[in-house]
Formats: structure tokens, C-alpha cells, sequence
């Protein structure tokens, strides 16, 4: 991965509703859900006003094929939890974040993590993050893009 492949990026806090998924698709579980009450709520009317971030919880373990997924929308202050839907909030961070379609999501992380590995910054214990770009209001396909955002510190 090249240096210029690479952002530096601080993520400022916010406020979030997020859904979990559980199993061998955990993604589409938690997106299902999410988007169900999003829309119901009137969120993807006007989506260009929030933004669409993931992450596994828990991370898949060597032997077993279900993990979890956590999807979040972001939600402004009014927002309550409801059903499987909860809200909490963001504290932010500084990120390296580098940009790449689902289809090498997997090859993406490792080579993000090499390059933090191998560069003057460190791993945070924030948690990594996979935000959605171009939404275009469904579960998202191979050739969807997305922000990696790898928590770190100098």
C-alpha cells in the first residue's frame, strides 16, 4: 500500500443508532434491520444528512463460522432506541483511513494494517471502522465503496 493511498483522518464524536446481526452473514442481518427503521423513521429521505458506518462485534474466531455485526446510522439528538435498535454515542479519534470496494474489503484491512504497522503511528484501541459510501439505499453489493478507518496514535 502506498503512502498516498493513505488518509489521516479524525473522526469527530456523534451520536448513533446501531443494530446487531449474529452468524454466518451477520452484514445483512444488521443492515436488514437498521434500514428497516431508518426508513420507517424517515432517515433515507435525505441520506446525504447521515452516514452509514460498521464493524465486527464480536470478530470472527478460527473454527467457528458465525461472528457478529454491528451497523450504525448516524442520528441526531432526538433520536430514542427502539426494538433491536439502539443509540449511544461516538467518541471519535484519529484514524488512518484508506478507500476500497466490498469486493477487497478483506485484502484492504490487511494492507491498512501493515501500513500502520509499519509507520510512525500505532494501533488506538478505538474500535476499526467500515463506512458505506455511495448508499444507494439497500444492502450493499460487490462493488459498493467504502472508508476503512483503522483506529490509531503517534
Amino acid at each position: 500500500m502506498r503512502e498516498s493511498d493513505v488518509r489521516i483522518v479524525r473522526l469527530e464524536p456523534m451520536r448513533v443508532a446501531y443494530t446487531l446481526g449474529f452468524g454466518t452473514s451477520p452484514e445483512a442481518e444488521a443492515w436488514g434491520k437498521l434500514l428497516a427503521w431508518a426508513k420507517d423513521k424517515g432517515l433515507l429521505d435525505n441520506f446525504k444528512g447521515h452516514r452509514l458506518f460498521g464493524f465486527n462485534n464480536p470478530d470472527p474466531v478460527p473454527g467457528n463460522p458465525n461472528y457478529g455485526y454491528e451497523q450504525w446510522i448516524t442520528v441526531g439528538p432526538d433520536a430514542e432506541p427502539e426494538g433491536e435498535v439502539q443509540v449511544k454515542e461516538f467518541d471519535g479519534g484519529l484514524y488512518a483511513v484508506v478507500r476500497t470496494k466490498l469486493s477487497e474489503i478483506t485484502e484492504s484491512w490487511q494492507n491498512l494494517a501493515a501500513w500502520v504497522s509499519d509507520g510512525k503511528y500505532e494501533f488506538a484501541s478505538n474500535q476499526c471502522l467500515e463506512e458505506c459510501l455511495g448508499f444507494t439505499g439497500g444492502v450493499p453489493d460487490l462493488e459498493t465503496e467504502f472508508d476503512l478507518y483503522a483506529p490509531i496514535k503517534e
